[in-house]
């Protein structure tokens, strides 16, 4: 099972992925937060094959979810749900990865 938690930004949502192998290749999407807009990704998300990570952004399920419910283009959970997805897969590196504004 692979955990990955994302501190939003200035919306001040947190969510919690949890991405774990099912059967066939498919792989698992929780996501534990109060932002109502991701947990109705959910339902368009919570089992995906394994190559949804090798997608582009057009086709890609994840961001076309991220498209229909979530009104913050820059939000980084959809990033997020691919690299907690990819790593599960054994197709990359658990890698923390940030975003540090300079002032």
């Amino acid at each position: 099972m692979t955990k990955v938690i994302v501190n939003s930004g200035a919306c001040g949502f947190t969510v919690t992925i949890t991405a774990e192998k099912g059967t066939e290749k498919k792989i698992v999407v929780a996501l534990d937060t109060a932002c109502e807009m991701v947990q109705k990704m959910l339902a368009d998300i919570a089992l995906v094959d394994q190559r949804v990570t090798l997608t582009g952004f057009r086709d890609n399920p994840v961001y076309l979810s991220a498209a229909k419910h979530l009104k913050h283009v820059a939000c980084p959970v959809p990033s997020a749900i691919l690299k907690a997805i990819e790593t599960e897969a054994g197709l990359n590196v658990p890698r923390d990865a940030t975003i540090v504004f300079i002032k």
